[in-house]
């Protein structure tokens, strides 16, 4: 009986032992990954407060328009148009896919001023007559106030716009991409109720601005898709320079009026145009 006793009495001496071992181990991982833990904050706060936030400075944006995209979408839109099928294929045979077309974004504070690059190759061809392949817009845009003025050219005529800013809806997602060497995030939303656009933005310049009449989101807009209208605007260099006032000029020339008169105007002048009116009304109210 003494006998098994002290058995049963090492047993539980030795369980008592591996228990202690294995309370040991777990404090010690423990301990490594709380340290693991404050180790990555020290670093992530780090670099919190050594990021510069970039205020004023140049972007350099680049249009692309899928133009063998855009055609096609036309000739299935008109198919007794002959013509349009005709100049499609030509297209296709004397030109690139796409049509690269350059601009700059000035901006300082809560104010910016999209000035888009003459085109020097533009070339008279049956692209042009679309008011997506152009770069129609000279803006200065007032964050702000949300206000903007923007000259705007429409086939012959120009026309200053004095009105709001573009209330955009957007829907922040968790995906990211590299923009100009900037850490983006992406939103989505529809404009003029049916068109679907993806945005990039950077939190890092903290102005709510973007290329055209892109805005609205908690950083710079460095990249915008508009996938069904095979159209994109991407940042290729961000230059982080002091703005004089100067740059942000504010448009001049054209016929004042507002966006509703500019509507009314253009609805008036293309009654008879059929679907081609409303292309064009589209393309004016980007």
């Amino acid at each position: 009986m003494a006998h098994l006793r002290n058995k049963l009495y090492f047993q539980l001496l030795d369980d008592r032992k591996q228990q202690s071992k294995i309370d040991l181990f777990n404090r010690i991982i423990m301990k490594l990954r709380y340290a693991i833990l404050l180790l990555v904050c020290t670093i992530s706060y780090a670099k919190a407060q050594n990021a510069r936030f970039v205020n004023q400075g140049v972007i350099e944006f680049e249009k692309k328009i899928n133009a063998y995209a855009l055609l096609k979408d036309q000739a299935k839109k008109y198919p007794d148009n002959i013509w349009s099928t005709q100049a499609l294929e030509q297209y296709q045979k004397n030109n690139p896919q796409f049509k690269t077309l350059k601009s700059e974004l000035v901006f300082k504070n809560n104010q910016t001023f999209f000035n888009p690059i003459p085109d020097d190759n533009a070339t008279n061809n049956w692209l042009n007559s679309f008011g997506s392949a152009k770069q129609s817009n000279i803006i200065l845009t007032n964050l702000k106030t949300e206000t903007s003025i923007n000259q705007k050219s429409i086939y012959e005529e120009t026309y200053l716009v004095k009105d709001s800013i573009r209330k955009i809806n957007w829907k922040i997602t968790d995906e990211f991409r590299t923009i100009a060497g900037y850490d983006c995030r992406r939103a989505n939303a529809l404009i003029m109720d049916s068109i679907y656009v993806v945005a990039f933005y950077s939190e890092t310049i903290p102005v709510s601005g973007g290329p055209e009449t892109f805005s609205g989101l908690p950083g710079m807009i460095l990249g915008v898709a508009l996938p069904r209208e095979h159209i994109t605007w991407f940042a290729t260099k961000v230059s982080d320079v002091e703005v004089t006032d100067a740059q942000l000029k504010v448009p001049s020339k054209g016929k004042p009026v507002t966006k509703k008169q500019l509507s009314d105007i253009l609805k008036s002048a293309l009654k008879d145009w059929g679907n081609y009116a409303s292309d064009i009304l589209k393309s004016a109210d980007m």
